[in-house]
């Protein structure tokens, strides 16, 4: 799946050696088409580099019948699943414990005692949600802009918040769709017009990262290794602080 890349692979392994957990983000935006299959490519590149990934999905909330990350924060020793479990990947609903990482004040760090096997943490959430808890962390999470009329604006609105609120840089992919039907100035349009916005109102230069999409929405190997490289070395350390039970 990653760009045959002699100079990346190595990169790419070197980060992989290095110990603790990393912790990225995806923002959620309109249309999810070209945000999900790009953000599975991504974690089963990090899983194929030897990396245990888990994904915290903002988008969905958590009950009795699917716990997730609330029921970790209000019983870090009560373990939704087993420390030992061998699974390499894993998804959480997270949308009620991501708002909680808020209101109780923690930190992200918190994140890494309550995963403490897992080497990526990945965040997908809207922007909103990112930009309360990611505020300041030096991360630049991951904006991906679709092929859709519609993916620019709501691109724009959500980099925008993210600039302006959270002081974050977001990585930019565009998806590009590999068809024969599809010119490239279809294919760059949304992504032009994401950047032609972001100079004129932000005054912020968007650099993008080309990936490409199938016909079947499967995203091919090349870009998704570059990308999966420049989030790891945008990603934010955790130390691993203990977290108490909620009162």
């Amino acid at each position: 799946m990653l760009e045959p890349c002699v100079n990346q692979a190595a990169g790419l392994q070197g980060l992989a050696l290095q110990p603790g957990t990393r912790l990225v983000a995806v923002a959620s935006h309109g249309s999810q088409q070209g945000e999900m299959p790009l953000l599975w490519s991504l974690c089963a590149a990090w899983v194929d580099l030897g990396f245990a990934v888990t994904v915290l999905d903002g988008q969905a909330s958590e009950s009795v019948q699917n716990p997730g990350l609330k029921q970790l924060l209000d019983d870090p020793m009560g373990r939704v699943f087993d420390e030992n479990d061998p699974l390499s990947w894993s998804v959480l609903a997270a949308s009620q414990g991501l708002r909680q990482l808020v209101s109780r004040g923690l930190s992200l760090d918190n994140l890494g005692a309550l995963f403490p096997n897992f080497g990526v943490i990945l965040i997908y959430a809207d922007a909103p949600t990112l930009a309360l808890i990611l505020k300041g962390s030096g991360i630049a999470p991951l904006l991906v802009v679709a092929p859709l009329k519609a993916s620019s604006l709501t691109a724009y609105q959500a980099l925008k918040q993210l600039l302006l609120d959270a002081q974050l840089q977001p990585t930019v992919a565009n998806i590009a769709l590999a068809t024969p039907a599809t010119t490239s100035m279809q294919i760059a349009r949304p992504f032009q017009h994401l950047q032609d916005c972001a100079k004129a109102f932000l005054g912020y230069s968007v650099k993008p990262l080309t990936v490409t999409a199938g016909s079947q929405s499967g995203i091919a190997g090349d870009g998704v290794g570059r990308l999966a490289l420049q989030l790891l070395e945008n990603a934010k350390f955790l130390e691993r602080h203990p977290i108490t039970r909620a009162h």
